[in-house]
């Protein structure tokens, strides 16, 4: 039986003001695992707002791009230079161990899906030797049996994006991807070396039967539905990384755990906090008539120094909002025209989808589908990301349908043929970026000039015609 609204978590903060915005926080994992003990006021405050924000634009090429180059190995280097022998030895004996149980891991639903195991192990794993080792100590912790069992499921955050771009709700991201991306990179050599034989030991131990880890996928999920506000598990989840800190361990080696777990926190958790927090204030104060909903990883709503205590120092009024509570009855918004074209439709700190492919991209970059972390797992975006970069040319087979003009892009999913450049609006400057192909092919650009200069063409007309009205208004 489903659970009473009363015994529901709640994980909802509302920002007093009018029209009020949501605090909303998530986990990674399946949305279906929790979307029944999320409370009918905090799926209204998703329907009820006009804009929806992420940490990362989760449905952009250009993320997956980013996250990619931001994970890889300089030019020239490959792990085995960088690893020491045996561990890199242990790495890759177990990654064997992984291709071979995969299929027997696999769920009848996931094969009936044509989600094969050579597939999805190439996906997550398939770039391996070109990724720095603190990315392969990551990917090493989720390649296990429940995890794999897992995939083909939009995690909660991801869902919601998706939901959100289904409504047609105006949607943006707090953060750029480097900046998610780059403290993993600041760990020192013997750290990362340090966390990534802890980890093949676990996994080791785990084939061997002999260990449990500490908190699972299972206690995170538990702990979620329960609605533990103050439990530390939400903090490993929301920074991605396992914890390293184990009474078994010696003692030095327990000082470099702690040093890990502190570093961290600090970068993955406390800073970006603060971050976070400013540019939600900014959003708000740009914004002032415009109903925002913030969904973030869960552990950034709790303990010290969190994306609330921000807001709080700012003068805001943020209280948590119960699974019972009534939220302000407001009509969601028919149309994706929450911004005016004279402003940026994203404020510059967040506009992901800019962010530059890497120039000169390594044959292996191309096979690579997605980056197994920081970006959800579920397996249509997988498919999805893969048709973007790959698809091969259709002939047009009907004229594409302009959208109003002051449409952050036209959509993907309305072309049966290659996506159609990105047409932006920024203090009303039209700008046309061709959509992504094969990280960074140019032959794209080509076919789609004529068609691309028609688009702005007629948008630019419609702009012109706008902009005369409304100076006759005046």
């Amino acid at each position: 039986p489903l659970p009473q609204q009363s015994e529901l978590n709640s994980f909802l903060w509302t920002i007093k003001r009018d029209p009020p915005s949501y605090f909303f926080g998530t986990i990674h994992v399946p949305y279906t695992r929790v979307w029944d003990f999320i409370p009918e006021n905090s799926k209204k405050a998703f329907q009820q707002s006009h804009i929806v924000y992420f940490e990362l634009d989760l449905t952009d090429p250009y993320t997956i791009s980013a996250l990619t180059s931001c994970q890889l190995l300089p030019q020239g280097e490959n792990l085995q230079d960088v690893l020491p022998r045996d561990i890199y030895r242990r790495l890759k004996r177990h990654l064997e161990y992984v291709k071979l149980m995969m299929p027997s891991w696999m769920t009848p639903d996931q094969r009936g899906k044509g989600l094969y195991a050579d597939y999805l192990f190439n996906a997550i794993a398939g770039n391996w030797e070109r990724k720095r080792p603190v990315w392969v100590m990551l990917m090493v912790n989720s390649l296990t049996e429940v995890d794999i069992k897992s995939r083909g499921v939009p995690v909660l955050d991801l869902y919601l994006a998706q939901e959100a771009e289904r409504l047609r709700k105006q949607t943006g991201a707090v953060e750029k991807v480097e900046e998610q991306c780059h403290p993993l990179n600041g760990l020192n050599f013997s750290q990362v070396v340090f966390a990534l034989n802890q980890t093949l030991l676990q996994q080791e131990s785990l084939r061997a039967g002999s260990f449990q880890i500490p908190y699972t996928t299972e206690d995170l999920i538990k702990h979620y539905n329960c609605g533990d506000l103050s439990s530390i598990i939400f903090n490993h989840d929301t920074s991605q990384v396992p914890n390293f800190i184990n009474a078994t361990l010696p003692a030095h080696e327990r000082v470099t755990a702690q040093e890990i777990d502190s570093y961290f926190r600090q970068e993955l958790i406390y800073k970006r906090n603060e971050r976070m927090g400013r540019r939600v204030r900014d959003l708000l104060e740009e914004y002032p008539d415009k109903s925002f909903f913030f969904a973030f990883g869960a552990g950034h709503f709790m303990g010290n120094n969190t994306v609330i205590d921000v807001l709080r120092r700012e003068g805001y009024e943020v209280e948590h909002t119960p699974a019972g509570q009534a939220i302000s009855n407001r009509k969601p918004p028919k149309t994706l025209l929450a911004f005016s074209s004279s402003s940026p439709a994203h404020s510059p700190y967040v506009a992901s989808q800019e962010l530059p492919l890497p120039l000169h991209p390594q044959k292996e970059e191309e096979e690579e589908l997605l980056p197994h972390l920081l970006l959800p797992d579920g397996i249509d975006v997988l498919e999805k990301v893969d048709r973007k970069y790959k698809k091969k040319k259709k002939k047009q087979q009907k004229k594409q349908r302009l959208r109003q003009f002051n449409d952050l892009w036209v959509r993907l999913e309305e072309s049966a043929t290659d996506p159609p450049p990105r047409i932006r609006i920024i203090n009303g400057y039209i700008t046309v970026e061709p959509q992504p192909r094969g990280h960074g092919r140019s032959s794209h650009t080509h076919a789609n000039t004529s068609r691309a200069h028609q688009l702005s063409h007629s948008l630019f007309l419609s702009l012109l015609t706008l902009t005369l009205h409304m100076n006759r208004l005046h």
